[in-house]
This record gives structure tokens, sequence and C-alpha cells, in this order.
């Protein structure tokens, strides 16, 4: 872990502050390593984000046979380091200012300074809100198939969503339970044609269409749920020992309030050149208002982001290359 204090040195500004270690603040730090920007990746957990939690990724170019998401971010932290990347791991954080043409991020080790901050925080899963969620939330209820699936071995689980995270995370499923049940509010599937047909065909898969989860119940454990029939709403009882919940995602800003300019649903509002309303500060991947949620995606953001703020530094010391 990199000592944030003796980074800053005594309130000496850092060119680069990323703030996020998943595919688009690994990548951001990359080019500014390689451009030899003096530059800090802080991350609230370990670098890699939820792709590090992906069994598979299929539809990053240049792996024709797939690679593991841990695999794939764990290189690109090795390309990043490998290039003189510091990076402060399990140091979240706390809020951001401006003095001047420097910008203050709180973190949990200390106060840091920079000419210009990169925000990738990402997101994280968003709850569905019912009874019994919050109850068994690690006794039968999890928002992560890849990290949970092996303690459901010969179990009936259920997978509610309809999206690419909830077919992927059911297909990954499949490897220990007995029967997946995948429960949708809508008539059809949301994710990949792929993902769709995989699913279709799958003898462990079954379908629960037009339903919504109306209460989680167990014991000391899941037991079962409440499904409600979306057009009649009429009630029914699904025995199952485990259930995985992908109902979307909510974008980790709640420490910018107020820093920059959020849309409704909280994420960053940027223009086309990823600059938030925060002058010198830029966002870049899952949390930046209307990104694609794709790692290629975030990768293509990273670099933009790192691009302009390297212009930024640069033509605030007068140093830009023209």
């Amino acid at each position: 872990m990199t000592d944030v204090n003796a980074e800053s040195g005594s309130g000496q500004a850092l060119d680069v502050v990323v703030v996020g270690g998943g595919p688009a603040g690994l990548t951001a730090g990359i080019y500014l390593a390689r451009a030899r920007m003096d530059a800090l990746l802080i991350e609230k957990q370990s670098p890699g984000g939820a792709p590090a939690l992906t069994e598979r990724i299929e539809n990053y170019p240049g792996f024709p046979e797939g690679i593991s998401g841990y695999e794939l971010v764990d290189r690109m932290r090795r390309q990043a380091e490998g290039f003189g990347l510091r990076i402060s791991s399990f140091n979240p954080l706390l809020g951001l200012r401006e003095e001047g043409e420097v910008k203050v991020l709180q973190t949990e080790e200390g106060e840091l300074r920079a000419y210009a901050v990169i925000l990738a925080t990402g997101m994280r899963p968003a709850k569905l809100g019912v009874p019994g969620e919050e109850e068994f939330h690690g006794r039968g209820v999890s928002y992560c198939a890849t990290c949970d699936g092996a303690f459901f071995k010969d179990s009936v689980v259920a997978v509610v969503g309809g999206g690419n995270s909830a077919v992927e995370e059911a297909l990954f499923l499949t490897r220990y339970a007995e029967r997946v049940i995948i429960v949708h509010r809508r008539d059809r599937l949301r994710a990949g044609k792929i993902l769709q047909e995989r699913a279709l065909s799958h003898p462990k898969i079954d379908f629960k269409w037009k339903k919504v989860v109306k209460e989680i119940k167990g014991d000391q454990r899941v037991t079962g749920l409440v499904l409600a029939d979306v057009e009649s709403g009429e009630e029914e009882e699904l025995p199952v020992e485990g259930v995985f919940l992908y109902v979307g995602n909510l974008p980790n800003t709640e420490e910018l309030r107020g820093a920059v300019e959020l849309d409704e649903r909280g994420f960053i509002v940027t223009d086309a050149d990823l600059r938030t309303s925060m002058k010198g500060v830029f966002a870049a991947g899952d949390v930046r208002a209307g990104a694609v949620w794709q790692v290629a995606a975030a990768v293509g953001d990273g670099v933009r982001a790192a691009l302009n703020a390297q212009f930024h530094v640069e033509n605030l010391k007068g140093t830009a290359y023209v």
C-alpha cells in the first residue's frame, strides 16, 4: 500500500490522482505512467473493480477464447505498475474540493492535492428493497454468483433479472446448482442474443416470466421467494435455497455530491472530452452519465480521460507539447 501522506509531500500537488481501480482507472493509470506524469491511483478496495468478479469475458478484443475477468484486470494492474504507476489500495475517497487550480481529495489515509483528477469509481449492484433482503444477506441472498456460487452445490437457486449480468451469472451457477430459475418481470430476456440462446437451451435453467419478487422468506437461511404476477398480481411461493439479485446498478458517487454535477440517477455529467463541472476533473467508465457499461468502453474512456488530464496539467505548467 502506498503511503499517500508521503506521496503528497507536505501539501505538494501531484499531477493527477485517479480514483478507482477498475478498467477505466487502470487504463488511465497506464497512459499517465507512460507519459511520466506524477500520478497516483487510489482504490477503496483492491484494484480490479466489478470485472474482477466476472467469471468470463468473451467480448473484449484480443481474446478469442475469452478470459476470466480477474485475469484481465490483473494484467492491466501489472501493466500499470510496470510503467511505474503507484497504487494505494483500501483507501476510499471521502470528499473532493478545489483550491484555485489545485484539487483537494480527502481520503481515509489523509489529504491529497493534485492538478487534475480522474473519477473512475464505477457502480455497485442495486438493492431489490423487499422484506428479507437485508435479513438474509449472506445467508442465501447474494449479489455475486462468482463469489458465492460454490456454496449452493446441488441446490435450487433463483436469479432475479434479465440483463447480461443476470444471465451470465445464471449460466455460471449451473456449474454448482441442481436447478437455476431466472425470475424476470418481462416476457423475454434483455441480455445479448448469444447469452439468451445459451440460457434458453440450458437443461438446468428454468424461467418465471412476468414475475416480481415481493418477499424473500427464510428461517436461518433463505427458503423461498414470494412472487407476484406483474399483470394479475396473483402471488405464488417459489421454494429456493438461494437468490442472486441483478436488478440494476447505482453509481458510486455519494462522496461527490456537491462537488461535481450529477444527473438524476447520480451518474457524473461530462462533456465529450469527459470533463466534469469542476475544472481539471474528468470522469471515465461506468460512473459517467451515458456510458456504455462494457469493459472495452471503459478502457476507451480511460485513455481519453488520461490524455485530457495530461494536457490540462501540462497547460497549467506551461509544458504542453505542441
